[in-house]
């Protein structure tokens, strides 16, 4: 298996919640997106997220790929609103909104 992330990187996963009548619901059941974060420089390197379409996914990674991660970035939420037309817009949000609380507790415990 070859090692895509260096050992300066975490996992973070946030959720969202999707609406009923969403592919997304019924397939995963609530919407999520995992960070790949380097600790060292707070920037997001990569990102997966539970869409059914692989376009979307793509999409949702070019929105926040190279970003940092440090604090919660208002112009990543404008993006996502400008941008993001599907029925997913609040869950992508969300699950930002929850993954930066993470990764904020994970820093100031294990990375100070």
């Amino acid at each position: 298996m070859v090692n895509l992330y260096n050992r300066n990187t975490v996992y973070i996963v946030g959720h969202g919640k999707t609406n009923n009548d969403n592919a997304i619901t019924e397939q995963f059941k609530i919407f999520f997106i995992g960070f790949i974060i380097d600790v060292t420089t707070n920037k997001i390197i990569d990102l997966g997220s539970s869409t059914t379409v692989e376009v979307t996914s793509n999409f949702i990674k070019s929105i926040f790929v190279g970003k940092s991660f440090e604090a919660y970035n208002e112009e990543i939420e404008v993006d996502i609103t400008k941008r993001y037309f599907g029925s997913s817009q609040k869950a992508i949000i969300t699950a930002y909104k929850d993954a930066i609380k993470k990764y904020e507790s994970i820093k100031a415990k294990h990375y100070q």
